[in-house]
């Protein structure tokens, strides 16, 4: 299956800080990092562990599903070396394609993500700058009629640009009637996110999106939100796990948390949504070795287990070996 991944592609600045800084006031960090970031870029990070295995003992690698994975993104110009650090970020011997990469050959610079992340907390604060030129509904479907040809697909879409990435959906629906569609809601006050989620097949809802809409828990959610032409909606609470209802079954779904708070230390919270949803996108689409889907069930509960390893680690590095490798989790639970 070809998983297409559309989003913005961000370099990271982390600045690792004992505690968040008051308004005017100075503060040592501990450390600074810097790396690619991105919602899509990170999922294709992990998804490509999941795909890709070490083999024998010399660590030969083999290609362990049948799933191509693309990068759709806004990019500098392509020789530029801000769009060759951004695919080198990948592995020199990555299989995620950037063919579909928009390259604003005018531009140098990628978009920026600042990062300061406390050490008393775990917790991390973002601020965003990005002036590249936005991909636009006549690229996107140039990109989407290159995929005509080719098998079945799945397309991701961060929740940005709803207006834009509403039309895009609607011109995948035309093109590609039997492809795949997932959305993130993940914004809170960002308008036109509703729409989106009634046009996919699959919906992730941010913990803060929900909270700040108005609901106490992932259920109430999950069960009041417009359902639209979603199958499945998810919702991943943090330390409690996460939540789905299948709308094909009716059945509601908790995975919970399966190590216990103090044996967790949450040592970089950067991405852990991103890296719960590939743990469902590999699921959903390949699963096991066989190459069959998994049930929504195992999927979650799946996700949750990788997301939980990927917190208490820097980076997204040795997640699939991890989690292909560890004993079988506890049983998933009615919410």
């Amino acid at each position: 299956m070809e998983i297409v991944m559309v989003g913005a592609c961000y370099l990271d600045t982390i600045l690792n800080v004992p505690h968040y800084p008051e308004e005017d006031t100075k503060l040592r960090a501990s450390n600074l990092e810097t790396r690619r970031g991105g919602n899509c870029a990170n999922s294709l990070e992990v998804l490509q562990q999941l795909t890709v295995r070490h083999g024998d003992d010399k660590g030969a690698r083999q290609i362990s599903s049948r799933n191509r994975l693309h990068l759709v993104a806004c990019l500098p110009k392509q020789d530029g070396r801000a769009a060759q650090q951004v695919m080198q970020s990948f592995g020199d011997d990555t299989i995620v394609s950037f063919k579909h990469c928009l390259y604003r050959e005018e531009a140098t610079e990628a978009a920026s993500s600042y990062i300061i992340r406390s050490m008393e907390t775990g917790s991390r604060t973002l601020v965003n700058y990005n002036a590249l030129d936005e991909m636009t509904v006549a690229e996107f479907e140039a990109i989407a009629r290159d995929f005509e040809t080719e098998g079945k697909s799945w397309w991701h879409f961060e929740g940005r640009i709803p207006e834009t990435t509403l039309e895009c959906i609607r011109v995948l629906r035309h093109l590609l009637p039997g492809s795949k569609i997932s959305v993130e809601v993940e914004k809170p006050g960002r308008e036109g996110l509703r729409e989106l989620a009634a046009e996919a097949d699959v919906v992730f809802y941010s913990k803060v999106w929900a909270e700040e809409s108005g609901y106490d828990s992932a259920m109430a959610c999950l069960t009041t939100e417009p359902r639209g032409q979603a199958s499945l909606s998810l919702c991943p609470w943090g330390a409690g796990g996460a939540y789905a209802v299948s709308h094909l079954s009716g059945d509601q779904i908790h995975c919970p948390v399966e190590q216990q708070p103090d044996e967790i230390t949450v040592v970089d919270s950067v991405g852990a949504g991103d890296t719960f949803i590939a743990g469902m996108l590999h699921g959903l689409t390949t699963g096991s070795d066989e190459n069959a889907p998994w049930d929504a069930r195992r999927c979650v509960r799946f996700a949750v287990d990788l997301a939980t390893l990927k917190v208490q680690r820097e980076g997204f590095a040795g997640l699939g070996d991890d989690i292909l490798h560890s004993p079988p989790r506890g049983p998933v639970t009615r919410a």
